[in-house]
């Protein structure tokens, strides 16, 4: 008897089924590290005409505060050192750590396992410095490399009051490590960029918008991913987002769907450069099931609402007045917690109100609702009792998920926090070896301050189109980048946890079928410094590059 195809949207569903850990055993992957095909962990387009950028965060002096407060920040004008500010405060390096002979990047834009499967590209249409046309940013070298030099056609219809910057995921370097669950923290990873996109473009006085409606086949063309002959036989890279980078009238409408299907066949017909770098030299393990996935959630032209905030009063004051390059930069992820930091109610409702979606950065990015919300496992906050409490981040979201939840949570309103933050208490007491045991038994989620799980609307999301997986993994990644920078801004460290047993969390909460999934955890504490790693400023390498003044 035939069997019948799996949907588009079963597949998505299985795909994340079957890369669930639990308790009993962990989602497929490598039995060992192959040291000998780890990935170059840098993309580049061999032959492609490049231009060095100039170091330039230095130009930047908004404070994190700053970027808080609805217009502190006046709009820099698009040019070379503005560009060049941009990429290196989004997609940048951060730092070089080395221990004895081994050395490696770190970046300001967060990646499991730091393999960073996300490259980006920028769509110009102006000449700031940079020729009009297709570029690829190799973050190592802050440089821009040139895809494409568009035809005449193609250099009329670029957009001309900002600029577009394409983000991408290569599968295949994340898998190496984690296996088929890799494709999740693709798109995490995806999710850690925008929001670092949009920071990045607050800190000049832009605006970062995520486009909704264009198809992936047509962000493929316009970045020549579709473009087999220039891969070769180098790892393929899946379009992730598309984001409006709003210069010069942030209120204005991003290009349409219609605009970037015909910017990218007119981009196809122009001049291509380079061909893409192999990452391993011998041929890892492939995992179909990644693959199989991706394609199912590749996105059609769609036509959305777009989603408005509800207006919500400015977040709680921050104390940090850090300049945006040197936090951004600071940012590691946590390797182990001390078990003593305790911060402040007033401290953990700075961090918490940043996560709440409000029109700018890094949330107004996002042109659809808010489908994530936290689940905080607090062990050590000054003025909290340690329990279980949940944050509904959308206005109206906590009658739903009371139902969804069901059971017998308490959920009394947390005392001693603004009206507008609605963290809920849904049992009191000592939730560290529950945050320990839904976090793989790591010690690092029971040893911080608090722990997060973060629970996506997935039935809803997903009745809409399949490729709404990817949209709640990256609201997701976003949430995690907040979580990473408030807690540099309170004198904490944050680290995100892929690892979780799903299942056992749903169990706990008393959820029952589809309705609400767990997809990351996060965990913010006190850290303890690893004093044999040497750490080395992230451009010390291009010795004699140009440093722009201001």
């Amino acid at each position: 008897m035939a069997t019948e195809t799996p949907t588009a949207d079963q597949r998505v569903r299985g795909y994340h089924e079957r890369t669930k850990h639990g308790p009993e055993g962990y989602a497929a992957g490598p039995a060992r590290l192959d040291w000998a095909t780890q990935p170059e962990p840098f993309r580049w387009w061999e032959g492609a005409p490049a231009v060095d950028l100039p170091l330039a965060a230095g130009t930047v002096r908004a404070t994190w505060a700053e970027l808080w407060r609805p217009g502190a920040v006046p709009p820099r004008p698009l040019d070379e050192t503005s560009l060049a500010a941009f990429l290196e405060l989004s997609l940048g390096l951060a730092a070089w750590k080395s221990h004895g002979r081994e050395r490696w990047a770190l970046r300001v834009n967060p990646s499991s396992g730091n393999l960073h499967p996300t490259e980006g590209y920028v769509v110009l249409g102006e000449d700031a410095g940079v020729p009009q046309g297709v570029h690829h940013y190799l973050s190592r070298d802050h440089r821009l490399e040139r895809r494409c030099t568009p035809g005449a056609a193609a250099t009329r219809r670029l957009p001309r009051a900002g600029f577009l910057v394409g983000l991408t995921g290569i599968h295949r370097r994340e898998a190496w490590k984690y296996g088929e669950r890799a494709w999740r923290y693709c798109l995490l990873d995806a999710g850690h960029a925008v929001a670092a996109l949009a920071f990045a473009a607050a800190a000049l006085g832009w605006r970062a918008r995520v486009l909704a409606e264009p198809a992936d086949e047509d962000a493929a063309r316009l970045l020549g991913l579709d473009r087999a002959g220039d891969f070769g036989d180098a790892e393929p890279e899946e379009p992730e987002a598309l984001v409006w980078i709003a210069v010069r009238d942030a209120d204005a409408p991003p290009p349409s769907a219609t605009a970037v299907a015909e910017l990218g066949r007119l981009a196809a017909a122009g001049e291509w450069h380079g061909r893409a770098n192999r990452l391993t030299a011998v041929p890892g393990r492939d995992w179909p099931a990644i693959g199989e996935a991706a394609a199912a959630a590749r996105k059609p032209v769609t036509v959305e609402q777009a989603w408005t905030a509800a207006p919500l009063p400015e977040p709680t004051a921050t104390a940090c007045a850090t300049p945006v390059p040197e936090l951004v930069r600071q940012r590691r992820s946590a390797q182990a917690y001390d078990g003593l930091a305790r911060p402040s109610l007033a401290a953990l409702a700075r961090i918490l109100d940043a996560t709440l979606p409000r029109a700018g950065a890094p949330f107004g990015a996002l042109p659809w609702s808010p489908r994530v919300h936290l689940l905080l496992f607090v062990h050590r906050v000054g003025g909290l009792p340690p329990g279980l409490y949940l944050l509904p981040r959308r206005v109206g979201a906590e009658q739903e998920l009371r139902r969804l939840l069901g059971g017998e949570s308490a959920w009394e309103a947390a005392a001693g926090l603004p009206a507008h933050l609605p963290l809920r208490l849904l049992e009191q007491g000592d939730a560290q070896e529950v945050a320990r045991l839904v976090s793989c038994r790591q010690e690092i989620a029971a040893d911080g301050a608090f722990a997060a799980a973060m629970l996506a609307e997935y039935d809803a999301a997903l009745a809409a189109g399949p490729w709404w997986y990817r949209r709640l993994l990256l609201e997701a990644g976003m949430l995690g980048q907040v979580l990473y920078l408030e807690a540099e801004a309170a004198g904490l460290r944050g680290t995100g946890i892929g690892c979780f047993f799903d299942d056992v969390v749903h169990a706990i909460l008393g959820v029952a079928g589809e309705e609400l999934q767990d997809v990351y955890h996060f965990t913010v504490g006190g850290t303890v410094a690893d004093r044999r790693l040497v750490t080395s400023g992230p451009y010390e390498h291009l010795a004699g590059r140009r440093v722009a003044a201001g």
